[in-house]
């Protein structure tokens, strides 16, 4: 028969009784792997060897209160030799720590006045259970003001956990390590100041991930999103503009004892001429240099182009190139032109060089096919026409007017090869050429590799002549920490470069070598090899051949970055005709602090290479760059000499580059420096410049009108409603004795709407959830809202003892542990929700809530299981004013429990050995 009992706790599995034959065999009980939270049943093995029968009188008692016996006490029959076994059934606590336990069963025979206890040793497991959850965070708050957003973090297990707090975009507030115990929480909060010069409103994300020490990788993360509303939003501009440029510097120069000065002007726009980006047009001018030109002056400069879909077309100055043989790059005025088909292109240019005195003018026509997405076929025809009776600047001369026909295509041959070449014939009234070019490269996941072979003919009328050079290099991954590679490099000799700027030096070098990362952030290479260098100017500064080995360090140290590099060689000086040794030693460290970067640098050489053997040079200097903020930073340069090598171009000496934004498009930049111009060994020069700039950004398209919004306040209850500050992004508004307001010339987007809380009386709420969010694109836009008085809620959590004589010790537990016991409580309407953490026995309010619908849950928040929340939800409408009075009950919980009148038996067979 099955009955139902509404107790506090019942179990009837008692007694339960086993009955065997002998006690060859015994009930296994596992008892080394309980659970907290858990119930179980304890075995006891009884033995009655008497030979009549007994009642015994059974007391279960346990090393700790958080494991308490279901029942404690009773009665035990047993008759004359019996064997039985004995079931305490357990309740384990959700908190109970990790560990032994022992389970005493104090047994008393009434009739002899005989005692004896039997006991057992559980074992609980470890429980490993972090729990955090977001609590509040604000869903708006105005830009430049501080998201502080809360989260809780319990310890659900039963194991005290030292946990690591972080978070990658905001600050924690407090340690950021924190040991709970078991059923232990604690409220963490974090904030981060947003930026007042916000252009627009946006989301942000605050995060925070928590782990337990030395178990970083299940971790948890949680997010809080607040909208930052801009207050100083930037203008949604009602006209589509063009980028535009104008500039003034004042220049001087000190060259060679001479010291030249003046202004020069630029203009410079790129940009679309509609919304739709259709349009794209970029142009320039820069008027005549007052100074010797040099790497660091603009020379004057004149150009325009236009694209839109597929047509292009460019006037004025530029570097023309019809291919890499005929003309790779010759810098001129004139114009290019280019119209796409769907898998055809055709397009020319004309270009007058303008530092290349040899050719007068140049024509070119191209088309190319298009084969696949990344593979094209393209044909064309360059035609030159000399220069007549004037000095001859290159070293191969045009004896006529040039037909230069060529073919060139690129193919890629599958994901990880690439192949192009090209090939190209010349002809004048005198001489014929041919050239052609050959290229390959394959990327791998372990092979990467590039090769080029050029050869011109002699009498080549194109940009190289009679040249015949071969480049390549390799790279193999023998493993994530070594790579070996090699190089192999030859300039072209003879190419009809631009007199604009110097040619460098001859290279033709050959290197191999080992790389090998000893460290994330370390690496060593080592290199073999042999180098010529030769100069192309006269009289000739170096001449020479070396064989070298060369050692390289790269080593980042928390901030600083170190390079440490040793060569080795054998030079063959040929300039000056003998035989020595060339050894350098460099260092480069750079590291960044407080906004700057630093990099100071230096290397000296014992070198064969010049005029003297073993002559001794010592190179150093620094640079530094500091952005003081984003509208001025400041950038200084030094270094001592420079390397012959290197004399073919424009080098600084010394240089001092400031830049300040005045206000927002204006700015002036100043520059300082002794450099020694190309083709100088010591004769140094100072040039300095002033340069204003102005950004006007001119429009070009209209692209919207302007719009309005208007609306009412309406008075529900409240003191006055005239004066009240609207703010819509940057526009402000004031209501008049109606409640009216309006914006005038607005430009159409999306906005927040904010209420000014210092011109309404404290406890004035609105009607709407504010800031409100509005998309304006109406010519008339209309918002009408109230204003009332805030209502209140107040409250207490009562804890409620409950009358049970046996459970005294289960009482006394509970009455311990209450002031520790929290519950979360929620207040929702429709468009807003608070929570807080509440405690057993002390009081809680939610202030200012907009009259209403509300409710509030009672959520447990880990509450022990033995507690009961016996009224965990409350519905009702708060009016204008109102404190509403509230009261949770938190009571012991009483468990319904259906039970089996009958004892439990289970008996087995003996099982007999075998003789």
């Amino acid at each position: 028969m099955i009955k139902t009992w509404n107790l506090f706790i019942i179990l009837l599995l008692f007694p339960a009784f086993i009955f065997s034959q002998q006690q060859s065999t015994r009930l296994v009980s596992k008892k080394d792997s309980l659970m907290p939270g858990m119930s179980t049943s304890i075995p006891f093995t009884l033995e009655n060897h008497s030979a009549e029968n007994k009642t015994y009188e059974i007391l279960v008692t346990t090393s700790s209160p958080l494991i308490t016996p279901i029942l404690a006490k009773g009665e035990f029959q047993m008759a004359a030799h019996e064997t039985s076994v004995y079931l305490v059934p357990l309740r384990i606590a959700a908190e109970t720590s990790q560990g032994n336990y022992s389970v005493m069963l104090n047994i008393t025979d009434p009739a002899h006045g005989i005692s004896f206890t039997k006991a057992s040793t559980i074992t609980i497991s470890g429980n490993r259970n972090i729990s955090l959850t977001a609590l509040n965070s604000p869903e708006f708050i105005r830009a430049g003001e501080t998201i502080r957003a809360s989260f809780l973090l319990k310890n659900n297990g039963n194991i005290p956990e030292d946990i690591i707090l972080e978070s990658k975009n905001a600050v924690i507030d407090g340690d950021f390590s924190l040991v709970l115990d078991p059923n232990e929480s604690k409220v963490i909060t974090i904030h981060k100041i947003t930026n007042p010069e916000l252009k627009q409103n946006e989301f942000q994300n605050l995060n925070l991930s928590v782990y337990s020490k030395g178990n970083s990788k299940e971790d948890q993360s949680v997010y809080a999103s607040t909208q930052v509303i801009s207050v100083k939003p930037s203008e949604n501009d009602i006209y589509h503009r063009l980028p535009v440029a104008l500039s003034l510097s004042f220049i001087g120069m000190q060259n060679m004892g001479i010291y030249n000065d003046g202004f020069q002007g630029e203009i410079y726009g790129k940009g679309t001429l509609d919304k739709d980006n259709k349009n794209q047009i970029e142009f320039r001018a820069v008027t005549h240099n007052p100074v010797e030109l040099n790497t660091f002056t603009q020379y004057e400069e004149y150009f325009f182009n236009y694209k839109r879909n597929n047509f292009f077309i460019h006037l004025g100055d530029k570097t023309y190139s019809s291919s890499y043989l005929t003309e790779f790059a010759r810098y001129g005025r004139g114009a290019e032109i280019r119209y796409d088909f769907n898998k055809v292109s055709v397009g020319g240019f004309y270009n007058h060089p303008r530092f290349f005195r040899d050719i007068k003018d140049e024509f070119n026509f191209y088309s190319a096919f298009k084969i696949r997405k990344q593979s094209e076929i393209s044909v064309g025809y360059l035609y030159k026409t000399p220069r007549k009776g004037e000095m001859r600047y290159s070293d191969v001369r045009l004896d006529s007017d040039a037909h230069l026909p060529y073919a060139k295509g690129k193919f890629k041959i599958s994901g990880n090869i690439n192949l192009s070449g090209e090939a190209a014939y010349s002809t004048t009234k005198q001489t014929e050429g041919t050239a052609y070019m050959v290229q390959a490269d394959a990327a791998f996941e372990k092979f990467n590799g590039s090769l080029m072979y050029v050869r011109a003919s002699p009498e080549f009328a194109g940009y190289f002549t009679n040249t015949n050079t071969f480049n390549g290099n390799a790279y193999y991954k023998i493993s994530k920490k070594l790579g070996a590679f090699v190089n192999y490099t030859q300039d072209v000799k003879n190419f009809q470069r631009d007199t604009l700027f110097l040619a460098a030096p001859y290279r033709k070098y050959f290197q191999y070598g080992l790389q090998y990362k000893y460290l994330s952030n370390g690496s060593v290479i080592l290199t073999n090899g042999y180098q010529k260098y030769q100069d192309r100017l006269e009289p000739r500064q170096f001449d020479y051949y070396e064989r070298f080995f060369k050692v390289s360090i790269d080593q980042k140290m928390g901030i600083f970055q170190l390079n440490l590099e040793g060569q080795f060689g054998k030079t063959d000086n040929y300039l000056i005709g003998f035989t020595g040794n060339s050894s350098f030693y460099s260092a480069n460290l750079s590291f960044q602090k407080f906004s700057t970067s630093f990099n100071v640098f230096g290397s000296y050489a014992i070198s064969s290479r010049y005029q003297l053997q073993n002559q001794k040079q010592l190179y150093y200097g620094a640079r530094i760059y500091s952005r003081f903020s984003d509208k001025t930073s400041l950038s200084i340069f030094y270094q001592n000499n420079y390397m012959p090598e290197e004399y073919f171009k424009d080098r600084n000496l010394f240089e001092l580059l400031f830049h300040q934004q005045l206000f927002p498009g204006n700015e002036l930049d100043l520059s300082g420096r002794y450099s020694l111009q190309r083709g100088e060994i010591g004769d140094k020069d100072f040039i300095f410049s002033l340069r204003y700039t102005w950004r006007p950004n001119i429009p070009v398209q209209k692209t919207a009108e302007y719009i309005s919004l208007s609306g009412n306040v309406s008075n529900l209850g409240i003191k006055k409603i005239e004066g009240i500050r609207l703010m819509l992004g940057s526009y402000l508004s004031v209501t008049d004795k109606d409640g009216n307001y309006s914006f005038k010339n607005v430009i159409p987007g999306d906005y927040f709407i904010e209420i000014d809380r210092s011109t309404t009386d404290i406890n004035d709420i609105s009607t709407l959830n504010f800031p409100a969010a509005l998309s304006l694109s109406n010519k008339e836009n209309i918002f009408n809202f109230g204003l009332t008085t805030a209502a209140n809620v107040q409250g207490h959590i009562q804890f409620l003892e409950a009358e049970d004589k046996n459970q005294t010790a289960l009482t006394e537990l509970l009455t311990q542990k209450k002031k520790k016991e929290s519950i979360i409580i929620e207040a929702s309407s429709k468009d807003q929700t608070y929570r807080k953490i509440c405690f057993i026995g002390e009081d809680f309010d939610f202030t200012y809530l907009r009259p209403g619908d509300w409710t509030v849950k009672v959520y447990r928040n880990g509450l022990d299981k033995r507690y009961k929340v016996s009224n965990d939800k409350f519905q009702f409408t708060l009016q204008p004013s109102e404190t509403k009075k509230i009261r949770i009950n938190v009571v012991k919980q009483q468990i319904e429990i259906k039970y089996q009148q009958e004892s439990l038996k289970v008996g087995y067979n003996e099982i007999k050995k075998k003789k």
